[in-house]
C-alpha cells in the first residue's frame, strides 16, 4: 500500500511530507526535535502553540527560522 504524501515549499525547497502532516511534524522531521524555531505558513506566522493543530495542504508555502548568534 502506497503512503500517501503532500506537496510543501520549506525555505524555497520542495518537500515531501506525509499526508495530515502539521507544523508540528514538520519541524519535528526538519529539527530533531529542536523547537527553537519560528514557522510562517502562507505569510503567516503560526503561533507554537497551534503548530500540532495546523495541518499542512497541498502546495502550502512555509519558512522556518532558527534565531541565531552574531557579535
Amino acid at each position: 500500500m502506497e503512503v500517501e504524501t503532500v506537496q510543501v515549499t520549506v525555505n524555497g525547497a520542495a518537500t515531501e511530507l506525509a499526508d495530515g502532516a502539521t507544523v508540528a511534524d514538520l519541524v519535528a522531521a526538519r529539527s530533531g526535535g529542536h523547537d527553537r524555531v519560528a514557522v510562517a505558513l502562507n505569510g503567516d506566522v503560526v503561533p507554537r502553540g497551534s503548530w500540532p493543530r495546523t495541518p499542512l495542504s497541498p502546495g502550502d508555502a512555509l519558512e522556518v527560522l532558527a534565531p541565531t548568534a552574531g557579535g
